[in-house]
């Protein structure tokens, strides 16, 4: 009866691989290679090596890669910075996955309804000019703007940065920060030494999980930032639902990919290895 168990459930087990299989095949291999053969050819559907050299010799969209990355390196460091002690605090309270999950809620609503609550309180008519002008101050322009785009952009990644570093926080032995304490550390020594370095995979995860999806942002560049915030995610739109150049927005997504892989690989939790 043991060995009837064990073979249902390997069997099980080569029944959802192969689905998974399939799945992965379908909508993750195909469409990346898909991407890849248009890259490779002209509006005629003809090789070519064109669409690459037109972007690496192109002033303009040099400088869109320096606003993306710039941009996402900007909107990780500011996540960073709020989420690290936001996840740090969280793990002292006593009903921590409840306050976790009140973090997260925000992230179950639709990224074009938070997109326009920040349009309803940042624009000339706003919540925030309404209450300036309320006080006797001079309405100001605060859409359209870097940092309106950055403020909304670190809102709606600072959840993904704070879950991981919550989870490699709160797997942190307390044992070990009492015995740092107890070898005369103080705690601005013991978060350095100590739980600093211990909760670097969460870290590192969260920089992934924040700065990959910011270097394709399109959409708040379009509502928040208007035309001053011009990134590689902006002209893949363009390319795609206005000048129908699918072959040179394919071009960018490839490089946009590329792109992703680096910033993982040099992320990556590098596991030392060492005799047991």
């Amino acid at each position: 009866m043991a060995m009837s168990f064990k073979k249902q459930k390997k069997g099980f087990t080569s029944f959802y691989m192969g689905i998974y299989g399939v799945w992965l095949v379908a909508f993750v291999v195909a469409p990346l290679l898909l991407l890849l053969v248009q890259s490779l050819q002209n509006q005629s559907h003809q090789f070519t090596l064109a669409n690459y050299q037109d972007f690496f010799t192109s002033g303009s969209y040099l400088a869109m890669t320096f606003n993306s990355i710039w941009y996402a390196f900007l909107i990780t460091v500011i996540t960073l910075i709020f989420a690290y002690p936001t996840a740090y605090f969280l793990t002292t309270l006593k009903n921590k996955q409840f306050w976790l999950l009140m973090v997260i809620l925000p992230t179950w609503i639709n990224l074009l309804l938070k997109t326009y609550a920040f349009i309803g309180l940042l624009g000339q008519g706003g919540l925030v000019n309404s209450t300036l002008t309320a006080v006797g101050f001079h309405p100001i322009q605060l859409l359209f703007t870097d940092w309106s785009f950055l403020l909304v952009a670190a809102y709606v990644e600072l959840p993904f940065m704070i879950l991981p570093i919550f989870n490699a926080l709160n797997e942190i032995d307390p044992l070990l920060t009492a015995a740092s304490q107890d070898l005369g550390a103080n705690s601005w020594q013991t978060l350095k030494k100590v739980i600093w370095p211990l909760s670097m995979p969460g870290v590192k995860a969260g920089i992934q999980a924040v700065f990959i999806p910011s270097l394709s942002l399109f959409m708040i560049t379009r509502l928040i930032g208007g035309n001053r915030v011009i990134t590689l995610g902006t002209a893949i739109e363009e390319h795609f639902l206005v000048t129908q150049n699918w072959a040179f927005g394919s071009t960018i997504g490839v490089i946009l990919i590329v792109a992703m892989v680096i910033t993982m690989l040099l992320t990556q939790d590098k596991k030392k290895g060492g005799r047991s």
